[in-house]
Formats: structure tokens, sequence, C-alpha cells
């Protein structure tokens, strides 16, 4: 099976999805600049990752069938990534798959894990030629499962962001830093540098200074 995009289309992932609406600037940092940094929450987040990352399937007590790690695409948009788990669950007109994501903390106010696993389930109906009309995001933290249902106005914005860190990256410039609560606990704080680079004293205006009081001196 060709898990090339189609022609003229170059090739979004879903995490980079995820990155965008969270901070444009990170999506770009990661995708642009191939800039990566540990934090306690990335080596957290990679630790709950760890058996969902690995491939192969199992099956549960229900008869639902489990495949981790399944690699996705949808040539139709240019879109390829991976799931951490998708269950294919019985049915009177065959398996219906669920995509299911972990995320190691509760609940955020922001909608870009609920867009990263619509993504997936784009993705799953364009390979499978069925409809996936929900997902679920388990919250290691919690140890609660969220059902996502992928609304209309969920895929077409889902959608949108793809075309959008498409744009974003063929641009090949990394926006400016802003600081917002997004930062708090980010890994790339100390490469963004929002605190400095945002706001009214500028890196420039900083910079500008500091010559200034030299001259003076």
């Amino acid at each position: 099976m060709d898990q090339s995009p189609s022609p003229g289309l170059e090739p979004v992932t879903i995490s980079s999805l995820n990155d965008f609406l969270y901070c444009r600037r990170r999506c770009a940092l990661h995708h642009l600049d191939s800039l990566w940094q540990d934090n306690v929450w990335t080596v957290s987040g990679t630790l709950a990752h760890f058996h969902a990352d690995d491939p192969g399937y199992e099956s549960t007590a229900t008869g639902a069938r489990i495949e981790r790690a399944l690699p996705l695409f949808a040539d139709s948009i240019g879109l390829v990534g991976k799931a951490d788990i998708v269950e294919f669950r019985p049915g009177p007109m065959g398996e219906t798959p669920l995509p299911v994501d972990y995320k190691l903390g509760k609940r955020k106010k922001w909608d870009n894990d609920d867009v990263q696993l619509c993504a997936q389930a784009i993705c799953l109906e364009e390979m499978l030629k069925v409809p996936v009309p929900e997902g679920a995001i388990y919250h290691v933290k919690t140890r609660r499962r969220r059902n996502v249902q992928f609304t209309p106005e969920l895929r077409v914005k889902t959608i949108e962001t793809v075309h959008a860190v498409r744009k974003l990256l063929a641009a090949d410039v990394v926006p400016p830093a802003s600081l917002k609560p997004q930062c708090e606990g980010c890994s790339l704080r100390d490469v963004c540098l929002p605190e400095i680079t945002s706001g009214p004293r500028s890196l420039d205006t900083a910079y500008q200074q500091i010559f200034d009081i030299g001259d003076n001196s």
C-alpha cells in the first residue's frame, strides 16, 4: 500500500498539527529548525507512550482487536503519522476503528489534542474506507479516557490546520516569540526565550540599550 502523499503536496505530520495549534513558533522550531529539548514533561510523556509505541496487536475480553503504533496516511491531503493505539471493535457491519491517543496531563483548554486525534481518524477513513465517528484520549495523569466526537466542525478545523501547517513550513520562516500561557512547561522555552524576544522590550531594544550604555561610559 503506497504511503506517499499526492503529487505536489509536501507531507505534513499529524504531530505537527498539535504543535501548530499549541504554538506556531514551537511548530516551526521543531519542524524547520529541528530543535528539540527534553524536560520533565517530555520525558514523562515518552514513558507514558512506552507501551503504546511498540508495534503489535492484541485482543481484549470484549473481542476488540488492538493495533499499536499503527502507521497512518491520507494521500488526499498529504498527511502522515501514526496512531498510539487503534481499537477495532466488532459490529454487525464489520470492525469499527477507534483511535486512542495517550496524553500525559489532564485535559487542557486548547483543542490541539482533539485535532490531532481527528487527523488520525481522517487517515483511517481514507485507508480503510470505513467511517470513524469517534475516538478517545487517555489522560495518563488522571487515568481517565475522554471520548471525542469527530464533528463536521472539528473535521473542517483539522483540514484547515493541515493546510496552515503546510503554508507555515513552505514559508521557511520561524514566527516571532510571544509570551503566553502555553509557554509554561514548554520544553523549548529556554531556546525560544519568549520573555526576552516578545513584548515592548524586544531583543533588539535590549541590545541597543547595552550599546548606548557602552557609548556613554
